[in-house]
C-alpha cells in the first residue's frame, strides 16, 4: 500500500500453511473495506495490470505477480506439477484465480498481452510469465546450436496453445540478478 483515504479501513489476516512455509507463500492477507482511494504499488520495478473475470474462466498466476483482488476473486495455491516446477520458472506452486471481479497482477519490467486464438501456438522464455489462461508445454530449444544446460532453465520455453491470453514481462528477475552480479566488480 502507497496511500489510501481515511474512510478505508485495513485489516490483516494471517492463515498458517506448511505449503506456504515450506516454499514461500504469502501467509497474510491485508483486507482494505470502505468508500475511498486506495493506492498499490508492486515490490518491484514493474507494471500493473487488471484481469476481469466473469466467472466462468480460470487464470494461472505466477507466484511472484499477484498484487490485489477484489471480492469474489478465488485465489488458490496449488500444484502445477514436477516438470512444470522444475523448469517453467515458476516453481511448485502458483496462483490458481478463479471467480467473478478484477484482479491485478504485476511484473518486473513492463507487462505484454498477447491474446491467442483457436490453435494458435505461441512460445515464451520460461522466465517472463505473469499469468495465463490457456494450456502450455515446456519444449527445449536450441541456444546457439547447443541446448543449455537443463538443470538451470536454460534452453527451456513454454509453448503456448489459443484459445486464450498470456501476460508476459520484459524482465526476467534471475538474469537480472546474474547482471548485477557479473557488473558489481566492474562499477567498484
Amino acid at each position: 500500500m502507497i496511500a489510501m483515504s481515511p474512510t478505508v479501513t485495513l485489516k490483516g489476516q494471517m492463515k498458517f500453511s506448511l505449503k506456504k512455509a515450506l516454499i514461500g507463500g504469502e501467509m497474510s492477507k491485508s483486507i482494505y473495506t470502505g468508500p475511498g482511494e486506495l493506492l498499490l504499488a508492486p515490490s518491484s520495478i514493474g507494471d500493473i495490470t487488471i484481469i476481469k473475470l466473469g466467472g466462468h474462466e480460470q487464470w494461472s498466476v505466477g507466484k511472484d505477480a499477484f498484487l490485489a483482488c477484489t471480492q469474489g476473486i478465488v485465489t488458490e495455491y496449488k500444484s502445477q506439477g514436477i516438470g512444470k516446477a522444475m523448469f517453467s520458472g515458476e516453481g511448485l506452486f502458483v496462483y490458481k484465480i478463479s471467480g467473478q471481479g478484477i484482479l491485478w497482477c504485476t511484473s518486473f519490467g513492463a507487462i505484454i498481452r498477447k491474446d491467442l486464438q483457436k490453435d494458435e501456438k505461441y512460445i515464451i522464455d520460461n522466465g517472463h510469465l505473469v499469468a495465463w489462461n490457456c494450456k502450455y508445454v515446456l519444449e527445449r530449444v536450441a541456444s546457439g546450436g547447443i541446448v543449455s544446460n537443463m538443470m538451470a532453465g536454460e534452453g527451456l520455453v513454454c509453448k503456448f496453445t489459443g484459445p486464450g491470453t498470456v501476460f508476459m514481462q520484459t524482465r526476467n528477475a534471475q538474469a537480472f540478478s546474474a547482471w548485477l552480479a557479473a557488473n558489481a566488480a566492474t562499477a567498484m
